[in-house]
């Protein structure tokens, strides 16, 4: 015997079922409300991909096929010198932040300008380093330490490079429309970015040059 609510949903129709079941209404969707989670779950994605190459480099780094080890391959002032210039640019960066909130479109980009400087530079003694050390036939091929190091160091290279990269294409967009809502998003965006790689070359200047020589 079928109950009153049974006789009722038979004589509802599709729509009127659906009504009942589902949320029909429109949600407020304001622009760009999501960004921020989607770039917090690709820096984790990130976090992965560079904890599974230090994994790599814990377990390959003290293989040197009879060849040279860190003592002797790597120049600790040099790289030193190039973790300051990745240093100041993450604060150089934080000016730029500070202008933007300010509403200071010049400053932003004198300061996003600066670290640009910065990067490059950080770019630059890093392919130096690499061009020394292939020249002198210590490339990627020579062992499993410099397979892993060449795989480490030149991913967090490449993040530089395809962050400087975006960070010109900011300049170029603040320069043409403005602080408008987007290009903030979109500078915060490369700030996390920017101080995340920061974060990074810390433990690569610790893990691999400064505990590599100390051996």
């Amino acid at each position: 015997m079928s109950s009153p609510a049974n006789n009722t949903l038979k004589a509802a129709t599709p729509g009127e079922l659906t009504a009942a079941y589902y949320d029909l209404d429109d949600h407020a969707h304001p622009d760009g409300y999501s960004t921020g989670l989607g770039f917090w779950v690709y820096l984790m994605s990130d976090c992965l991909l560079f904890a599974m190459l230090f994994g790599t480099f814990g377990v390959l780094g003290g293989n040197y096929a009879g060849g040279e080890g860190p003592k002797t391959l790597f120049n600790l002032k040099l790289v030193a010198v190039n973790t300051s210039m990745l240093l100041f640019s993450s604060i150089t960066y934080g000016f730029a932040m500070i202008a933007m909130q300010g509403r200071k479109k010049n400053a932003t980009l004198g300061w996003l300008f600066v670290t640009l400087l910065f990067g490059l530079a950080f770019l630059s003694i890093e392919m130096f380093e690499f061009h020394e050390l292939i020249s002198e036939g210590n490339g990627p091929q020579r062992s499993a330490f410099l397979s892993s190091f060449f795989a480490l160091v030149g991913t967090h290279g490449l993040h530089v490079t395809f962050g400087s990269i975006w960070l010109v294409t900011l300049m170029v967009q603040v320069g043409r429309f403005g602080l408008n809502a987007a290009n903030q998003r979109r500078l915060e965006c490369l700030s996390l970015f920017w101080h995340f790689l920061d974060v990074v070359w810390i433990g690569v200047f610790t893990f691999v040059y400064l505990l590599g020589v100390l051996r």
